[in-house]
């Protein structure tokens, strides 16, 4: 089971329990700000069980029929799923030999060379593709939609295309989802009552996840329990209650960065699912810890000196996991021109575990807090655990802050700009105004 060890910190945690309590109340019966948005707070319950095997069942199929699956989504809709993949499966998915398909992320930016490089890496494999949009109007996975509609139209046909499209959208309303009616689209639902950050429990997350063969079942097992250790209030029992507290008190005492570290390659995408969780969560009225990510050791060849010895800003929450599946000792050399034999016979996880502790001594003596969260080992269970831990703190560690954690004002500031610049109807003057401002 998940722990927070918090013995490596300076933070104070008691004087939060009454805020905690009442935060608390809030998600267990969506009482708060936001409210909503709480869905996902019993979604490992509650999830819609006839859709969940339809999910799976479309996961063999895109198995069966395809070599790759191009999954077309931003922020929410995508970064949880490859936060999963590449956790349980690795960092170099693509490049494994394995019987499941590739798995490309689409629509996340607005790059030609990216969207041409996936062109290229598919070339002539067959392959399949799911759109994640609530509205279908997110400018960067529309744009990208529409390239790879179009490429699986010259390829299989209109009748041919419709089979290989998968749709999550909306249940009812938006473009999307009247494309997905009208086209005879294969479409899963997005949950009115679930943001884009917590939805990789939902079918924006699931499907791919499948796809990449990972258990489905373990992976919301995890989760579900998790949900019943976070639904007991109390500092001692809650984990959640805990790391919301402790990250919350060494904000008040001045602390504005988090950096979350983890010494495992494949967490990479985790730590980017988390900053949108907490940036976009908590981010907003002028307050907030900035969410920052490291990947130790490598990190602590390039960010280790600013972290040991700059501003005195930040805490590290670091994610702490299990034995590794691979056992692999250091060989004996007997020229021993690199001065390891004093390592000879020992095996990767302890030499990373002395690491952890050496880095973990000399980062808290140089003035960084560091909150420890004990995953356990690195497999489906554990990650759904994970993953809604991260959730709940959230929506607790928000309401201790004093925000709203389930919208993001600021977000839409940016997309008007963008449209009145690429001069979408109805931006016209704002556009002009703009282009003045910038000079053109």
């Amino acid at each position: 089971m998940l722990q927070v060890n918090l013995s490596s910190s300076s933070a104070r945690v008691e004087p939060f329990a009454e805020s905690l309590a009442q935060a608390h109340t809030w998600l267990q019966e969506a009482t708060g700000r936001g409210s909503d948005f709480v869905g996902w707070v019993n979604l490992p319950r509650d999830y819609d069980k006839a859709e969940y095997a339809r999910i799976q069942a479309a996961a063999r199929k895109i198995q069966s029929d395809s070599k790759a699956l191009v999954v077309i989504g931003i922020g929410g809709s995508y970064l949880g799923a490859r936060a999963v993949i590449e956790l349980l499966e690795s960092n170099n998915y693509n490049l494994r030999k394995k019987n499941t398909p590739n798995i490309y992320f689409a629509g996340n930016g607005l790059s030609g060379d990216a969207m041409q490089e996936i062109f290229d890496l598919i070339g002539d494999d067959d392959f399949s593709v799911n759109v994640i949009s609530k509205s279908g109007t997110t400018t960067e996975p529309a744009v990208a939609f529409r390239f790879f509609k179009a490429r699986l139209e010259e390829k299989y046909g209109k009748a041919g295309a419709a089979e290989r499209i998968y749709a999550t959208t909306d249940k009812a309303r938006g473009a999307l989802k009247s494309l997905a009616n009208a086209e005879g689209y294969d479409s899963y639902v997005v949950p009115d009552n679930v943001g884009g950050r917590f939805s990789v429990l939902t079918a924006v997350g699931l499907l791919p996840i499948a796809v990449a063969g990972i258990d489905l079942d373990e992976l919301m097992r995890g989760a579900a329990d998790m949900m019943e250790t976070c639904r007991r209030p109390g500092l001692e029992s809650n984990p959640a209650w805990q790391y919301a507290a402790a990250r919350n008190d060494l904000y008040g005492q001045g602390k504005k960065v988090e950096i979350l570290a983890a010494y495992e390659p494949r967490a990479r995408f985790f730590a980017e699912w988390w900053k949108q969780l907490y940036g976009e969560s908590e981010g907003k009225e002028g307050k907030g810890l900035l969410p920052a990510s490291v990947e130790f050791t490598a990190d602590l060849h390039s960010m280790g000196q600013y972290i040991q010895q700059g501003e005195r800003t930040m805490i590290e929450t670091v994610i702490r996991f299990g034995k590794s599946a691979s056992h692999l000792c250091v060989p004996h050399d007997d020229a021993d021109g690199d001065g390891l034999n004093f390592l000879a016979g020992k095996d990767m996880d302890f030499i990373a575990t002395q690491a952890m502790d050496g880095t973990l001594l000399a980062h808290v003596e140089g003035g960084v807090p560091n909150l420890i969260i004990h995953a356990g080992e690195i497999n489906a269970y554990t990650c759904g655990e994970l993953i809604y831990f991260f959730e709940y703190a959230c929506g607790l560690s928000g309401y201790l802050l004093g925000v709203n954690p389930f919208d993001q004002p600021g977000v839409e500031a940016y997309k008007k700009n963008m449209f009145a610049l690429l001069g979408k109807p109805g931006y016209e003057d704002m556009g002009a105004a703009l282009r003045a401002k910038l000079g053109r």
